[in-house]
């Protein structure tokens, strides 16, 4: 099998948006218009080069909201099959999942925000002080269960996991919330 070479070198890459994961990509990159067809270092809006000082908050942002897409094709698909114990969550009161959002808005979803609230405010002071202190975006030392890897390549490796899923989920949940809507029919959306 062949690969694609690149006139990147390994510098230049580790120099883009301060040597963050997600510069690397497949080649060729089908759909990208500007002078140089590569998917290597792509930002077609430019954001690394016209605020550097908020490279850390973008991908903080980029790395929450990923996270939360994570989560959110999963709360979306379980419910499908499962239910907790209740009647106001059964499957015969609630029988599309969207419309759990309307048919509990008094009891669970007050319960829901105050949650994501906590969860923002935690993360506030951290945000706030990004740049002044040495620590990664999105990197907050949670590890229970020591599945982050201990070597370098594969910390790099881990990383670009989950960037890459969070990417691919932010589009996702998306899909899935528009063809739920659309086709009015639960998993899978059809």
């Amino acid at each position: 099998m062949m690969r694609a070479t690149s006139s990147t070198s390994s510098s230049a890459l580790d120099a883009f948006a301060n040597g963050m994961v997600g510069g690397e990509g497949p080649e060729p990159m089908p759909f990208n218009f500007g002078s140089e067809k590569t998917s290597k270092n792509f930002d077609p809006i430019g954001f690394s080069e016209r605020a550097p000082e908020w490279l850390n908050w973008f991908r903080e942002a980029e790395l929450k909201h990923g996270r939360q897409a994570m989560l959110a094709t999963v709360g979306l698909i379980v419910p499908e099959f499962v239910r907790v114990p209740g009647e106001q969550f059964s499957f015969e009161a609630i029988p599309n999942v969207l419309d759990a959002h309307d048919a509990l808005l008094d009891s669970s979803m007050k319960q829901i925000l105050l949650w994501v609230s906590f969860a923002e405010a935690c993360s506030l002071a951290a945000l706030s002080n990004m740049n002044e202190y040495d620590r990664e975006p999105g990197n907050f030392d949670f590890d229970p269960l020591g599945l982050y890897p201990k070597d370098e390549a594969g910390r790099k490796a881990m990383k670009l996991k989950e960037l890459k899923n969070g990417r691919l989920a932010m589009i996702a949940i998306g899909g899935m919330v528009a063809g739920s809507s659309i086709t009015g029919h639960g998993f899978p959306y059809l």
